[in-house]
């Protein structure tokens, strides 16, 4: 239970005017940040920016428009490693690390096209988590059906945890690949990735992590995690769509082929063959997002103006909120951890006997705003045996406060009584 300060905390939301989509409609209740969160004023302002002022294309062009764009791509690039911790001994930031992609999930399929159709063989093992995203899955099916490797599973005990045992009793001697979530992104549980990594490494495995739902709502470093490459959008975290990030280890990202092939990925080109360009342009074929970047940059520097530690500890207290207060109802179910505590952002629950889509459709007539489905985890659901294979979702982000949960709460009462009368 919160104490009387921290519900006091958590009252009312300071941020909600920096948000216009909020600001502008008090009527809405969104809780649904872990599928995307809402733009702060910072970030729609920026992007109109680069459109105004800077608008070319960058790295193809000598004259001051293209330099000022390809300036903005490599400034957010340096600050998305500092954000992350992708800094050298001394401090300073390893823009070079961070690739550009569209999303999470193009992130995740270019290590696994790349780095796994190149270091996978028959009888190799790839080991990732029952908790996993889709797209931490499917390209992993498809690269071992493709190689020959094994696609092993990390399961969860009663409690929701990957327990050291299971760690070290799946990650042996033929795992060549681990990659695992930071947050699962329906159970809001945060698994141990130094641990995982630790015995990937003594495995001599390469460490993915999918850092989609962490780094939007904790303070993420790299190198404390101990991971070789991680991916995560700019959309979850208060950014733009269509901005998505690869960061990884020099000289592993040296080694990958390229997964996408075309225009300034090269260094040159012959009627016989390429020369790659030097990492990170040698992954982004084509025109990338500049502006998305941009306003990127943006956002980064919004949200370290709050102070990341600020921003998790209200989070945590919300979702101890919001938790405890589902677990009051005697006709929810919460799916994961009853301790509100080791939620991060997100609750999973189901009505009884009221299918998860009724649910959210009653709630956005009052417009309150949640997810509800399999939330592309579907062998996670099956693994629970979820009734129906979906269930409802809300997920908190700082700018969420005690009362956009009341209304929910309150919102849920109104379905229970449609039902029952």
């Amino acid at each position: 239970m919160l104490s009387e300060s921290q519900l006091k905390d958590i009252e009312q939301s300071p941020y909600k005017k920096d948000f216009p989509l909020l600001a502008k409609n008090p009527g809405i209740t969104f809780l649904d940040s872990a599928a995307t969160s809402q733009r702060p004023e910072a970030v729609l302002a920026a992007e109109r920016d680069f459109y105004e002022t800077m608008n070319a294309n960058p790295l193809r062009g000598l004259y001051r428009l293209s330099v000022a764009a390809t300036a903005a791509i490599e400034d957010a690039r340096n600050h998305i490693a500092s954000f992350i911790g992708a800094t050298d001994e001394a401090g300073k930031p390893q823009g070079s690390q961070v690739v550009f992609t569209r999303n999470a999930s193009e992130s995740l399929n270019l290590v696994a096209n790349s780095l796994g159709r190149s270091v996978l063989r028959p009888g190799d093992e790839v080991v990732i988590s029952i908790m996993e995203h889709h797209s931490n899955i499917i390209p992993w099916q498809q690269v071992c059906a493709a190689t020959g490797a094994k696609l092993v599973y990390l399961r969860l005990d009663d409690d929701y945890a990957i327990t050291q045992q299971e760690i070290e009793e799946k990650i042996g001697p033929k795992a060549k690949i681990v990659s695992v979530t930071h947050v699962s992104n329906v159970l809001g549980v945060e698994n141990d990735i130094p641990a995982i990594a630790a015995r990937a490494h003594e495995m001599g495995a390469y460490m993915v992590v999918d850092g989609a739902q962490s780094v939007p709502h904790l303070k993420v470093n790299v190198r404390e995690l101990n991971c070789d490459l991680m991916a995560f959008s700019a959309h979850k975290l208060g950014g733009p769509m269509g901005i998505g990030v690869l960061w990884g280890k020099s000289e592993i990202l040296d080694q990958m082929p390229p997964f996408l092939t075309g225009g300034e990925m090269i260094d040159s080109v012959t009627e016989t063959g390429a020369v790659w360009a030097p990492v990170p342009q040698k992954f982004e074929a084509g025109t990338q997002d500049a502006a998305g970047s941009y306003a990127f940059d943006a956002d980064l520097t919004y949200l370290e103006g709050l102070g990341m530690e600020r921003i998790e500890q209200r989070e945590r207290e919300l979702a101890c909120y919001l938790c405890d207060s589902l677990a009051a109802l005697d006709y929810v179910d919460v799916i994961g951890p009853r301790d509100g505590s080791r939620h991060v952002g997100a609750v999973a629950f189901n009505v009884h006997g009221i299918h998860p889509h009724d649910v959210s459709s009653i709630l956005d007539g009052s417009g309150i705003c949640i997810r509800a489905g399999h939330h592309c985890a579907q062998p996670l659901l099956s693994y629970l045996d979820v009734q129906m294979g979906s269930t409802c979702r809300a997920s908190v982000a700082f700018y969420n406060d005690k009362a956009d949960i009341d209304r929910f709460i309150n919102g849920l009462d109104t379905v229970w009584t449609i039902f029952n009368g």
